[in-house]
């Protein structure tokens, strides 16, 4: 559970012990309104409440949409709408877990007094209209974001904007990398061609100690039933793994090349 949902359970429970205490005081001020006022003023505590629910229910789905909007971000429309959505989040934010706080706190310190008719309605009628507003203006921006392809909640990033992959290069030429490469055909055990074995054959009289200890190193690798290769999304990690599959020692090499994706959305077909 993240910590914004953690922050939104808190203040609402504050907010359930607030309702608990409005309602006391009506029941306690009964005597002095008369009936109509007492059934108006108790419909708006329950839509309130119902209200604040229904934000609180909100915001998750408001979290995940935000996430994948920011991978899409790129994308000129979805960037303009973004910052609208995050502003509309943090005011729903606030108005769950910083107002109702200090109207709690207002409560315990005059627990022992009997609330008045205004402050009551303050307390009640103040904040329906800020709900509402927010709650319009969240499911404006998100059925906005929703109608561009983003779905939250209801669609996995993964489904959504990864394609299925095969061994094939979907680049024909990769560069930086040609380290990298080399250092995976020796961890794979792949034998180097002839020219680069009298190369090496040549000089290895005068190998460092250092690079000694990088082949040793790598040696020991070599019992490894997987050879990891971690970094962040989008460094080409998949494009350097497809060039590996499809370079010719690779294949000369192994007699079987099998291509297995297992994203964290597990596809057969991927």
């Amino acid at each position: 559970m993240s910590l914004s949902a953690i922050g939104i359970i808190s203040a609402f429970n504050e907010c359930v012990t607030l309702f608990q205490w409005v309602k006391s005081s009506i029941s306690s001020l009964h005597s002095r309104w008369s009936g109509s006022k007492d059934q108006s003023l108790q419909d708006q505590v329950l839509q309130l409440q119902s209200d604040l629910q229904r934000l609180s229910d909100t915001l998750p789905a408001m979290y995940d949409l935000i996430n994948e909007a920011e991978w899409r971000s790129h994308k000129q429309h979805v960037a303009k709408l973004l910052p609208s959505l995050k502003d509309a989040v943090s005011e729903a934010e606030d108005l769950l877990e910083f107002r109702w706080y200090e109207k709690k706190v207002q409560v315990e310190g005059n627990a022992s007094q009997s609330p008045s008719i205004d402050f009551l309605d303050k307390v009640i009628q103040g904040n329906l209209n800020k709900l509402n507003d927010v709650q319009l203006r969240l499911n404006h921006l998100s059925s906005q974001l929703e109608n561009m392809g983003l779905r939250g909640v209801t669609r996995c990033f993964d489904k959504l904007v990864r394609p299925e992959t095969t061994s094939l290069p979907s680049e024909t030429k990769i560069f930086g990398r040609d380290k990298e490469l080399e250092q995976v055909l020796r961890f794979l055990n792949v034998p180097a061609n002839s020219k680069r074995k009298r190369s090496t054959s040549s000089i290895s009289a005068s190998t460092s100690a250092s690079e000694r200890n990088q082949v040793s190193d790598e040696s020991r690798m070599l019992s490894l039933p997987v050879l990891p290769v971690t970094r962040t999304g989008g460094v080409g990690k998949t494009t350097l793994a497809q060039h590996i599959c499809s370079h010719r020692r690779v294949k000369s090499h192994f007699e079987l090349i099998i291509w297995i994706c297992v994203s964290d959305d597990f596809d057969v077909n991927k």
